[in-house]
């Protein structure tokens, strides 16, 4: 099983998700966890980011709620950012919330980058 590793206010935004919500997106986090894949209508493909980053997708009381993680980097899985979508129109998301993601990856790459090269040293603290 691959970790989740949190980034930013990722973790509480989630937090402050209704409960449903939340109990479905840690559902399909662990689902992630255990290695499986999910497909639409509950995860999709962000284009444009390297490595590949997916949205994880739940809907409740007429709103819809985002995850937005990596699964790609060997070490963990990485929850960039969880919000609210606030468009009531299209699928899109807000130049903000995109900048937001694109730091988030650059940060998750160093931290597996990081782990990695410590590993490589023989270093045993992020070792389970």
């Amino acid at each position: 099983m691959k970790p989740v590793r949190w980034l930013g206010s990722s973790r509480d935004d989630m937090r402050e998700m209704p409960k449903p919500v939340r109990a479905e997106l840690g559902f399909k986090l662990e689902q992630l966890e255990q290695g499986f894949s999910l497909a639409p209508p509950h995860a999709k493909h962000l284009a444009g980011y390297q490595p590949a980053v997916d949205e994880l997708i739940e809907n409740h009381d007429g709103d819809t709620y985002r995850a937005i993680v990596t699964v790609r980097l060997e070490d963990a899985i990485y929850v960039l950012h969880a919000f609210k979508k606030k468009s009531k129109h299209g699928i899109g998301m807000t130049k903000q919330d995109q900048e937001l993601i694109a730091a988030r990856l650059r940060e998750a790459i160093a931290d597996h980058e990081n782990r990695r090269q410590r590993a490589q040293k023989g270093d045993q603290r992020d070792r389970p």
